[in-house]
Formats: structure tokens, sequence, C-alpha cells
């Protein structure tokens, strides 16, 4: 190892094959894990980053939809961005939260910028705002037209932070004072990094569906990670399909989307007659929140037997210039969007719970912190508002790697515990399957209990390698999740149970999910503001 984490060869267990030392381990190398991994390494902590994939491997990558952010003057307010945020959410959002982070939007961004990060301009010279599903004003800034996702990470990599790639996390290995160290999986075998702190930075959960619009890597490692030692997780029945995602028959994996931002700019969704998706269905149309939106869809395709609606940008005008990477997957299927309608459907795009944490990342175990789309800080609540999880990544990232630096740098821990933990696996393409039928855009109790039952009988393995621990993780996320699921006995943001469709002002509440001693999943509603 190098990058100045103290690597050095381990002769006290036949099993390991190297040790490192470091102040922070960060896992995950996209937006929230560089920008946290950057902020502990600016209060001189030797920090060292393990992402198990490539240097673009990463949902951020990925991002076509910009940065909401407030911008200065009359126009917006942090009022209005947390009301819009919070009317999305299905009231479980916890506006102090919700407040916290939208006011550290422009510092934020004004951060990337002095990293060389290149926003789009307007033709007045100032940086370009549009607008996009459930917001009240135009407030999302973009690079690269729909690129922004790209940019981040070039900006955030230019930094020449030290990372280990191809590196998967095993456990997060604890003791009564709280972490030790991070167990670690790479082609030199096992390994150990002793560290006082591990911040969880590994992305969403969407490699639980058969289509995504997640990179492969998106196998919830860092809810796994997070139950085994000790962490809770909160509202992970609220998983957002993105409701336009380019449609291709029997397609399986990461599929790519179309960006919200097209409907912003007027396209507008018909289903196979010509007829209007969301009309009738919501004031603001192909422009409501996505849950609305996907259900929409949904709603439409099981009356019609459909597979996909179409989606009509044939009328606006410099559509490739605005969205080249659109443009450019479009081109890969011969579709011309001047010309053609493009054929779209809902899929998993994101994790609205995750792993309870405070604003500043901070879980209920000491030492250990998440940021990003694996933590639920309380922006989200029921629903994410278009356009806040970059936000969320910057800011929260940026105080997760202070608090860190603040609270665990400087101590030295041992550990002692390095086994390779020995997990429920399912098999990968029959989960999948089981939770693409049972527990995707619309679920009910039948459906939920099938997937249950499927998904307890997983048999159990030692995970000995980076797909054991993916597959094992993907288990105990998608118990989590369909036991939260089944507990909802209601709709509620994009969540949407087919023999509840109300919501019930009773569930007003996060369901909070913890391993007990056996490793059974436990379900409880407290009264979630943070971390507890």
């Amino acid at each position: 190892m190098s990058s100045g984490v103290g690597a050095g060869r381990a002769e006290r267990r036949d099993t390991i094959r190297w040790e490192a030392r470091a102040d922070l381990v960060v896992v995950g190398g996209g937006v929230a894990g560089l920008t946290a991994a950057r902020a502990a390494s600016r209060r001189g902590l030797r920090v060292l980053t393990v992402s198990k994939g490539g240097p673009t491997d990463t949902a951020t990558q990925y991002a076509q939809g910009g940065i909401a952010v407030v911008a200065p003057g009359p126009a917006d307010s942090v009022d209005s961005h947390v009301a819009d945020t919070c009317a999305a959410g299905a009231g479980l959002c916890d506006e102090t939260a919700v407040r916290s982070i939208v006011s550290g939007g422009q510092d934020a961004v004004a951060a990337l910028t002095d990293l060389g990060a290149v926003f789009d301009r307007g033709r007045d010279g100032g940086i370009a705002r549009t607008r996009e599903g459930g917001h009240s004003t135009r407030r999302i800034i973009h690079a690269g037209g729909d690129a922004t996702g790209a940019e981040i990470q070039r900006a955030l990599g230019a930094a020449g932070l030290p990372v280990l790639f191809g590196a998967a996390a095993a456990r997060v290995l604890t003791d009564t004072r709280g972490v030790t160290g991070l167990l670690v999986l790479d082609d030199r075998g096992l390994g150990v990094v002793h560290t006082p702190a591990v911040l969880l930075a590994t992305g969403g959960l969407g490699q639980l569906y058969a289509c995504s619009t997640n990179p492969p890597g998106a196998t919830a490692d860092g809810i796994a990670l997070a139950l085994h030692a000790g962490a809770a997780v909160a509202d992970l029945e609220f998983v957002q399909f993105h409701p336009t995602v380019l449609f291709a028959a029997g397609s399986v994996g990461r599929r790519p989307l179309v960006s919200e931002a097209v409907r912003g700019e007027g396209a507008r969704l018909v289903d196979s007659a010509g007829r209007p998706v969301t009309a009738g269905v919501h004031p603001l149309g192909d422009l409501a929140p996505r849950d609305v939106v996907s259900r929409a869809i949904a709603t439409r395709l099981a009356e019609l037997g459909d597979d996909h609606v179409l989606l009509d940008a044939r009328h606006l005008d410099g559509f490739a210039r605005r969205f080249p990477t659109v443009t450019a997957s479009l081109a890969q299927v011969g579709l011309d969007p001047a010309r053609d309608l493009i054929p779209v459907a809902p899929a998993a795009h994101y994790s609205c719970g995750g792993v309870v944490t405070d604003v500043c990342g901070r879980t209920g175990v000491p030492g250990l912190y998440a940021a990003g789309e694996v933590a639920r800080t309380g922006l989200h609540g029921g629903n994410r508002l278009a356009s806040n999880s970059l936000l969320e990544g910057l800011v929260v990232g940026e105080r997760a790697g202070l608090a860190a630096a603040e609270e665990r740098g400087g101590l030295r821990v041992e550990t002692a515990d390095a086994d390779l933990p020995v997990r429920p696996r399912a098999d990968r393409a029959a989960l999948q399957q089981l939770m693409t039928r049972h527990a995707s855009v619309v679920r009910d109790a039948a459906g939920l209990a099938v997937a249950g039952a499927g998904l307890t009988a997983a048999p159990t393995g030692r995970c000995t390698d980076a797909a054991g621990l993916e597959d094992a993780a993907l288990t105990v996320a998608a118990r989590a999740l369909t036991l939260a699921a089944g507990a909802r006995t209601e709709s509620r943001g994009c969540h949407t149970r087919d023999d509840h469709p109300e919501s019930d002002p009773a569930q007003r509440r996060s369901l909070e999910t913890r391993l007990d001693a056996d490793g059974e999943i436990t379900l409880r509603t407290p009264q979630l503001t943070g971390a507890h």
C-alpha cells in the first residue's frame, strides 16, 4: 500500500494477507465519499478510500440531473426549496434536516467550482438554472447539459486523493468503544485496515431489481455493512423508480434514464393511443413528483397491457445540444428524438431510505458514518425531490468528513476479530425477479409474502469473494425492505400498496430495522430525527 496509510504485511493470522492503518476509511468513490475524504484530509487525517469498482463505477458518474441549489436573489428562497422537498417527501421529511442541508447548497457548489467544476452558463453569463419535477421554480444547475454527475466526479477525482480500487469492504470491525477497523478483499487477498472511523458512501440498492438506472455495483453494500455493525436503517421501503428510463424489450441490468429535465423543457408523456398519461392525476402533470408519475405510468400500463409508454420530444428545439447523453443513448438503439417517440418505463433509481444518520453523517455506532444515497438523514422522507441527491452528497459528505476528523482523529485502535462473514445469500437472478415482481412500483400483502418467503429460504455460507459479499448484502437488504413494506399498510410517497391505496395518518412515521443478536431483522417505529 502507499499514499501514507501505513501499509504492512500481516503475520499474526494466516488468513490475513495484508494490513494497513488509516485515521478514516471511506467506502465508496462517488460524490459523497470523495467529498468526505477531501474534507477529512484537509484536517490532517490519513484517509484511505476503498472502492470495489473503478474510478467511474459510481452512480454519480451517471447522474444526468443537476444540483438543486437556491439561487441568490428574490426569485427563490431556502423556504421555498424546503417546502418543495417536504411536499415531495409525503409527510416523512425531517424539516430541520431539510433546512440544514438545503442551506448548505451554495457553499457546496462554490467548493466544487474552486475545484474546477464547470457549470452551464446562461445568456447573461450567470449559472443557468432549469426546473424539474416537484420544484416550484428553476433552481437546478447542470454541467455539460445532462452530464452533471460526470463533471462532479471529474472535479473531485482531480483532487488526487488516494483510492484503493478493486477493493470490496467485507465487514466493519467494532468493539465496545466503536469502530476498530475494516475487513477488505482485494486482488492480494484478505486485508484489514486498522482505523477508528469508517464512512459508508456506497450508494444505493438498485441491483435488487432486474432493471435499474444504477451501476452494477449498487448492491446495498453499505446497508448490509451498517446493519451487521449494529446501526439502524429506516425508510427502506421507499424506493424511487425513475419514471422515464429508456425501454428495450427483454432488457435487464443498468438502463439509461431519460432525464427529468427533458420533461422540464416540455416533452410530453403519452400512451400507445396517444393519450396524456398524467392528465388529471396531479396539478403539475408530467412534472409531478416521481412517485406520482411512476405510479401513473404503471397504472396506465396495467390498464392497456403494455410494457412501456412514450415520451414525445419531437417539438423541442436544440435537443441534442441540451441533452447530449440522452441523445447518444437513443442513437445506440436507432432513435432520433426529433423524429421518433421515445419508449420509456419506470425502473429502480434511488433509495430514499438508508442508514440512519444525523445531518453530519453520524450513525448510532461510534466511529461509523454514512453519507449520500446509503444514508437516511431525513431529507428525502417518503420520496426524493429531483436533484436533491447530489446536493445531499456534497453537503453531508463534507460534514461527515469533518465530523470524523473532530471526533475520531488521533485515536489508535487495534482489531483482533477479522473473520470473513457467514451470511444468507440468495441467488441474485432469482432475488431480482422476486423483487421486481412483488416489491417494485406497486405492491400488495400477498406478493410481499411470496418475496419474503423466497428470501428466508436463502442458504447460508461464508462470503469468500466480492460476488458473495454482494449477494449477501442484497439478501439482507431485500429482507429488510420487504418486511418494512409489508408492515406499512398504506400508500405513501413512492411506496404504493394496491391493497391499501390510501394514506393512513396514523402511519405518518418512519419504520426502523436492525439486526438482533441472532442476525434476524427486527422492526420498530421510533421518532426518528437523526442517529439513534
